[in-house]
């Protein structure tokens, strides 16, 4: 089991990348061969999450307004010369105060706005809307980016049945902020979720908040990457590879079946006569054995092919496969004969009993008469 970690987590990343992508249904895929491969809490908790949101995640899109690509066009020199002082993205007043609300909050039931007693549905509309209203691309008041963390570690932790349950007995969280003064919020007790804010994010949203290029959350603000969109490129390319090499490991087993059974059928060779004519094989012309005079059937090549006693090897094994046969047909039809005269006793019915005496029984007939050539000869 330890020899599949690799692989495992090799698994995780491609269902991390896919999930960023937005493509849930490739991220499902692998998560459950990451957990078949090597069973983990991070996968477990990723495969909840997909599950319980995977018919939600995509309905938010709708909902979401396209942000002013203006914005990020505007060059340094343009920003320094307006003297407006904009060296950072503006806020609203609210924004501000709803960060310090989240701040202030000292457990995830009053983060979420929530009471105890919150099903899953009620769960998922909260999160939904403060997610929407904290997203460091929509929010840059100060603080923004830990408020955002904190609403998807508290809906991470109280949708995970398990998780609220030792979090209901245990309290609530310490808010006490990190030495460094950063504005951080001391995650404790075990209750960190074992999945990112803007992982759970993308699985709600369908690809996560709107923007020109990717970005990454650093002291409440977003830095963009140019590079994402070939990154993102080269990335699917690598998983298609990858897929496909898996797929072709997969038939490999089919396909030497194939070949196997292909091999074995060209190696076999015909015998060189039939009690049927056979016209793929050229077995038309017939003839018949000296002694039971059984009708055979062969090729043209045949009779310069067998003479004396090779002729007779043949003959005595057409009549032997005759005979064998006459005998397993008359034993079925004496059979349904049996049956039928049985069933018409039982059932009393004079039709099934007339149908069993009409039965011609060739084959019971043809084996009599071999029986009288055998005593005879």
């Amino acid at each position: 089991m330890e020899g599949n970690r690799d692989e495992a987590e090799k698994c995780m990343l491609i269902a991390r990348k896919a999930l960023e992508a937005g493509d849930k249904e490739k991220a499902l895929k692998f998560l459950n061969k990451a957990e078949k491969l090597y069973p983990t809490d991070k996968a477990k908790v990723l495969l909840d999450a997909l599950t319980r949101n995977g018919n939600s995640a995509g309905s938010g899109a709708s909902c979401r307004k396209p942000t002013d690509s203006t914005d990020g066009g505007k060059s340094e020199k343009e920003s320094n010369s307006s003297g407006a002082g904009e060296t950072a993205k503006s806020f609203t007043k609210d924004q501000v105060e709803g960060v310090q609300r989240i701040k202030k909050c000292k457990d995830y039931y009053e983060v979420l706005s929530v009471t105890k007693e919150a099903n899953e549905e009620e769960l998922k509309k909260a999160y939904r809307k403060l997610a929407l209203k904290f997203h460091p691309d929509k929010n840059h008041a100060p603080g923004a980016t830990d408020a955002f963390k904190k609403i998807g570690n508290a809906y991470a932790v109280l949708s995970n049945s398990e998780k609220r349950k030792q979090y209901d007995l245990t309290g609530g969280e310490d808010t006490t902020c990190s030495p460094q003064g950063q504005g951080g919020f001391d995650f404790h007790r075990g209750f960190e979720a074992d999945i990112t804010p803007e992982d759970l994010f993308n699985m709600f949203f369908g690809g996560g908040f709107p923007s020109n290029s990717a970005s990454t959350f650093t002291n409440g603000r977003a830095r963009y990457s140019p590079q994402y969109q070939n990154q993102t490129r080269r990335e699917r390319q690598e998983d298609r590879a990858d897929g496909g090499f898996s797929m072709f490991i997969q038939l490999m087993p089919i396909v030497v079946l194939i070949l196997v059974s292909v091999l074995s059928q060209l190696m076999v060779s015909t015998p060189p006569y039939s009690l049927y004519p056979r016209p793929a094989t050229g077995q038309t012309i017939k003839r018949q054995t000296e002694n039971l005079v059984v009708d055979y059937y062969v090729s043209k090549d045949f009779r310069s092919e067998y003479k004396g006693t090779a002729l007779q090897k043949i003959e005595k094994g057409v009549e032997d496969d005759y005979v064998s046969n006459i005998r397993n047909n008359c034993w079925k039809e004496r059979q349904t004969k049996t049956d039928l005269l049985y069933a018409a006793k039982v059932y009393r019915d004079e039709r099934l009993r007339r149908k069993a005496e009409i039965m011609t029984m060739d084959n019971c007939k043809e084996l009599d008469r071999l029986n009288d050539l055998f005593r005879g000869g």
